[in-house]
């Protein structure tokens, strides 16, 4: 039997809270749009920051989250489309350009990126 976990979700954008039993195999952003919740997203597999949230409280599993670079998943960011809920959850969306600029600004405009983007600096 699959374990489920009560995920809330504080949309900042749009001023609203939802409440979701979440299976731990599944994708939150799926099993949100399976329910009916609007939440922020564009790419669907972890390659965009439209989706990211900061994770408030509980655990977060998130393989795949190409988009999210090492040192913002250890401040806590995470994508939705392709996390996964390990113990109940809160977190809270976060503007799309605010987590490009924590995770890009530095290097762009300023003559740092010679090729490629720098996602495993670490």
């Amino acid at each position: 039997m699959v374990q489920t976990h009560k995920i809330k979700v504080y949309n900042r954008q749009a001023g609203t809270s939802h409440t979701l039993e979440v299976p731990e195999d599944r994708y939150i952003l799926h099993t949100a749009e399976q329910n009916g919740t609007e939440l922020p997203f564009s790419c669907r597999n972890g390659a965009c920051t439209t989706c990211a949230v900061r994770v408030i409280s509980g655990e977060i599993h998130q393989p795949e989250a190409i988009g999210l670079s090492p040192d913002l998943r250890r401040q806590g960011y995470a994508l939705l489309c392709v996390s996964y809920a390990r113990s109940d959850l809160e977190v809270e969306t976060q503007d799309e350009d605010e987590v490009y600029e924590l995770q890009f600004g530095r290097f762009f405009g300023k003559g740092k990126v010679k090729v490629g983007l720098p996602l495993d600096e670490d």
